[in-house]
């Protein structure tokens, strides 16, 4: 890959040329808070020039079942940069996200969603609360590959790689690096997830050793959302897969005081796309009181990721003053704190009218100080040796008793293949399964060579051919069975490529 991605030129540095944006308005509050966030940039001094370009629900209706025609592609393919407000994803229809569309095509690995206070402006319970969530964008269940294999049983296959795990990590620690963060957590259940999960833990620590002077730590991801719920300030930057990234950076900005008021950046090797993490609002549409916040934060990020730090520093401390003032939407207006409701332009005017200045109690934002690099070394692929030692085989067997399936099968034998051992729904149903455990009509069963040289009670995995599983297949199929998938077992230098069933 060989990427260095700048995300703020060093010491503030300004970018002086012109920067052309594709700019999607969305649907529902959409086009309300994208006018006033670009009327908020124009006025601070951006250098951007927008171009807009249509996706969203109107597309889909239209009959593109991608929810984005290819003029916004060639757009995108141009501009490099995105500044996205909500889009509604029609219901009913089979409609693929396109947001996860965006993410996956362009290749933007790496989704940035920094959570702050702003007590007593914005209400929390953890008025210290600073934390950066930094998930994986591109795969783990996202990666949407599923499938109906029986009556009973459907499955979704989640990919952890290497590269995308390497990528990831790298960027927190970079991204910790860049802007003086002092921590980083990684979130994981390798407790149960042993090779996907565990591949990522792995990667973790692996990478840590490069940076020793950034604090580095892991967790599980019950008990670490949870902590993060509880106690949030505790935390500095979290790095973690695509499902487990996304759940917690809603908790982060909901207990922060509002998923409304939270932007998001997600950052590939060529393009960028800044974005709020809140949905379309249809419910509020047109009457004018959205708050803007979250598409005016993710452009801060934006502006930071193009090279105008400073307008980005412009822009953040205009808004943290308008909240220190009082001038709030009405998500986020009390009574015994704010000074006027405003409606969405009202509240980008107040922006405006305090470019130039600071908070006095909130935090000032200081992007322009931070390093601004952040590389992402070419991926290096590890040379191994790879062996085939045996065959899981998925059964669609409508029976209940594992004693009967696990007899009938236990009389094949094709090449040496034998049958070592049946699990339904991950657990060990045969030999000497339980009576009590609950059997559905998906039934996993593994096929290994033995070596009977070997005199141990431990079956020894050896290596065998694809002829084996071929002639394995061909005799289930004489005999009946209804084969609905393999999965093929290997080993790596040696180290095994597959879980053992629960109770093997």
């Amino acid at each position: 890959m060989g990427n260095e991605l700048t995300l703020s030129q060093k010491k503030g540095k300004q970018i002086s040329n012109t920067v052309k944006i594709a700019v999607a308005e969305g649907d529902g509050i959409g086009p309300e808070i994208m006018k006033a966030t670009l009327k908020v940039l124009r006025a601070a001094g951006a250098n951007i020039e927008t171009e807009p370009m249509a996706i969203g629900e109107q597309v889909y209706l239209a009959g593109n079942s991608s929810g984005i025609e290819n003029s916004a592609w060639d757009l995108i393919s141009k501009n490099k940069v995105i500044l996205k407000a909500p889009i509604t994803t029609p219901q009913g229809k089979g409609y693929k996200s396109l947001n996860v569309t965006l993410r996956k095509s362009l290749g933007l690995f790496a989704n940035i969603r920094p959570v702050t206070a702003l007590h007593p402006y914005v209400k929390t319970n953890f008025p210290k609360m600073d934390v950066v969530i930094i998930r994986e964008n591109e795969e783990d269940l996202y990666a949407g590959i599923e499938h109906q294999q029986t009556e009973d049983v459907v499955q979704c296959l989640k990919l952890i790689t290497r590269p995308g795990s390497e990528k990831i990590v790298r960027y927190a620690f970079e991204y910790a690096k860049a802007y003086g963060r002092k921590k980083v957590t990684c979130m994981v259940k390798d407790n149960i997830m042993k090779l996907t999960d565990g591949l990522f833990h792995s990667v973790f620590k692996e990478i840590a050793l490069e940076y020793p002077e950034i604090e580095s730590e892991s967790q599980i991801i019950d008990i670490g959302s949870a902590k993060l719920a509880n106690g949030p300030e505790n935390y500095d930057v979290i790095v973690t897969s695509n499902l487990y990234g996304d759940i917690i950076s809603d908790i982060a900005a909901e207990i922060g005081g509002s998923v409304g008021m939270a932007g998001s950046a997600n950052i590939g090797a060529n393009v960028a796309m800044f974005e709020a993490i809140h949905g379309s609002a249809p419910d509020i549409s047109g009457q004018k009181i959205a708050n803007p916040s979250g598409i005016l934060n993710a452009a801060v990020m934006m502006l930071a990721h193009i090279g105008q730090a400073k307008v980005a520093d412009k822009v953040k401390n205009a808004w943290l003053s308008t909240l220190e003032d009082g001038y709030h939407t009405a998500d986020i207006y009390q009574k015994e704190i704010s000074v006027k409701k405003v409606t969405t332009d009202e509240f980008a005017n107040e922006i405006i009218a305090r470019l130039g200045k600071t908070p006095k109690n909130l935090a000032e934002s200081e992007i322009s100080k931070g390093s601004g690099t952040i590389h992402i070394p070419e991926y290096k692929r590890k040379v191994s040796k790879k062996e085939l030692v045996g065959v899981d085989v998925f059964v669609d067997w409508q029976g209940s008793d594992p004693e009967i399936i696990g007899n009938e099968l236990s009389k094949i034998n094709a090449l040496g293949l034998k049958l070592k051992m049946i699990t339904n729904r991950g657990v060990k149903v045969f030999p000497n399964g339980l009576k009590e455990t609950y059997c559905t009509d998906h039934w996993r069963c593994r096929f290994v060579a033995l070596d009977a040289k070997i005199k141990t009670d431990a079956p020894i995995y050896k290596a065998i051919e694809f002829e084996h599983v071929v002639a394995l297949l061909s005799k289930l199929h004489q005999k009946g069975f209804d084969v609905i998938k393999t999965e093929n077992l290997y080993e790596f230098d040696g180290k095994r490529g597959f879980s053992l069933g629960q109770g093997e």
